[in-house]
């Protein structure tokens, strides 16, 4: 007993028991920690540290789920070990954000049944709604997706996007809306296609479109709740113009993108200055909010509030060789015009003879009554070649806002995807977190050091 005293007794075993001590402390606060963070809310434990924030859900989706209503259920016809995690973790922040979600995963391949039952394939999503009874799939390759091109240029499929979020929140949208809206674009006067990215906001809208020759239909159809015509290059009839006149005396909804200025649309020009908006001559620069020099492509004034406004986080739209308006007196006094993106006072309208400045209009809003036309004077601003090459521009935000603010029961749930390219910690892209390793570890490294070597040199 004397021996076990004195080894126990020594300098090193109260060192040890000491550390020991520590040691067990610092576990059961680990343990606490971990039980205590495995109670908290999804949302508030999982931290978004992705390139191009993935995780991130926008204020789109989680207003309306938290306005969910009706119970969704959501089956995950795949193994779940075997599913990318990236799936997964978004699947789970999401449902978290609404108690009316809810989330239940099925092995295919021990529940063959369930591919039968509901008429789809393995690694599919399928959500539905039980008081609406409708049903609709997405597929993971809708959400994890895949560049075609590259596999012919590199001989690999590389990822290009993620879109979880807007795959997720337009499904939700259809199956708990009661009703599917209807557009007819029209056609016959040189109109521009509609891109793939714009029609896939469409139907992540719960929006479905529709061709209509109006030189072959002398009536618009009853159930036509928005008449869209895309960059006509040549003009309209007397005829047509008077079937708009009356489509919208009627309480109709229009939207007009204009064509480009080389082409000369007197009847189309005389119909949109019934409803107070004149087409300025040339084409519009701006020299106080150019792109890179270049006031040709410029970023407009957005002035955009309520539904027009909604989820515009920056207001940065960039337009390319855009046609301007100006106000003038309506046809009739019931008539209100409402622009909502202009151009600075620093604004021009440009020919090959000369150049006015001026505040141009770009995009507005002309209502009588019930009618509403929308127009916006600049072709390029939902063209592909611009969007795809600027992600980041919140051109089809705006846009698809101008297009569900014509419906009182609709909201704009179209949500494009999140880039998948590698960002590259520079300071031009670094993100918050990013910063913080680049200057705030090695700062506090050095002020820390600083102190450290100062408190020594004065002892």
């Amino acid at each position: 007993m004397e021996k076990l005293k004195k080894l126990f007794g020594t300098i090193h075993t109260k060192q040890g028991a000491y550390s020991l001590g520590l040691t067990a402390v610092a576990v059961a606060v680990v343990i606490v920690i971990n039980l205590v963070a495995g109670r908290l809310p999804e949302s508030v434990r999982n931290i978004d540290i992705s390139d191009n924030q993935i995780y991130e859900i926008t204020d789109t989706s989680k207003k309306m789920l938290k306005k969910l209503d009706k119970k969704v259920e959501i089956k995950v016809l795949a193994e779940k070990s075997s599913t990318d995690e990236r799936i997964k973790t978004f699947l789970s922040k999401y449902a978290a954000l609404s108690g009316k979600i809810s989330v239940e995963w099925i092995d295919p391949v021990l529940h063959p049944a369930a591919l039968t039952e509901y008429d789809t394939s393995s690694n599919t999503i399928v959500v539905s709604c039980p008081d609406t009874e409708k049903t609709t799939t997405i597929s993971f390759t809708d959400i994890i997706v895949y560049d075609q091109s590259s596999y012919y240029m590199t001989g690999q499929m590389q990822e290009s996007q993620f879109d979880a979020e807007g795959q997720l929140t337009s499904a939700v949208n259809y199956v708990t809306s009661e009703e599917t809206k209807k557009i007819y674009r029209t056609s016959g006067h040189g109109e521009s296609t509609v891109s793939t990215s714009l029609s896939e906001l469409f139907e992540k809208a719960n929006l479905s479109m529709e061709e209509l020759n109006l030189l072959m239909n002398n009536e618009i159809p009853e159930d036509c709740d928005l008449l869209f015509m895309y960059a006509p290059t040549t003009d309209i009839t007397e005829d047509e113009k008077n079937t708009l006149s009356e489509y919208l005396k009627n309480g109709g909804k229009m939207m007009l993108i204009s064509g480009a200025e080389d082409q000369e649309t007197p009847i189309l020009d005389a119909f949109m200055e019934e409803y107070g908006l004149q087409m300025a001559d040339g084409y519009i620069a701006d020299t106080e909010r150019a792109y890179q020099g270049n006031p040709y492509s410029f970023f407009p004034e957005i002035n955009a509030s309520g539904e027009l406004g909604e989820g515009m986080s920056s207001n940065m739209v960039l337009l390319l060789n855009a046609r301007g308006m100006v106000e003038t007196d309506p046809a009739r006094d019931t008539i209100s015009v409402t622009p909502f993106m202009t151009t600075s006072e620093n604004g021009f309208a440009v020919t090959e003879d000369k150049q006015e400045q001026g505040e141009y209009i770009l995009g507005a809003v002309a209502t009588e009554d019930e009618g509403r036309l929308t127009v916006i004077s600049a072709p390029m601003m939902i063209d592909s070649q611009l969007t795809d090459a600027f992600t980041t521009v919140e051109n089809l935000k705006l846009f698809m806002n101008a297009v569900t603010s014509n419906f009182d029961d609709v909201e704009n749930t179209a949500i494009e995807p999140k880039s998948l390219a590698v960002t590259y910690n520079t300071v031009q892209y670094a993100g918050g977190f990013s910063l913080l390793m680049i200057f705030g570890v090695p700062a506090i490294i050095l002020i820390s050091g600083f102190a450290r070597w100062m408190k020594r040199r004065k002892a």
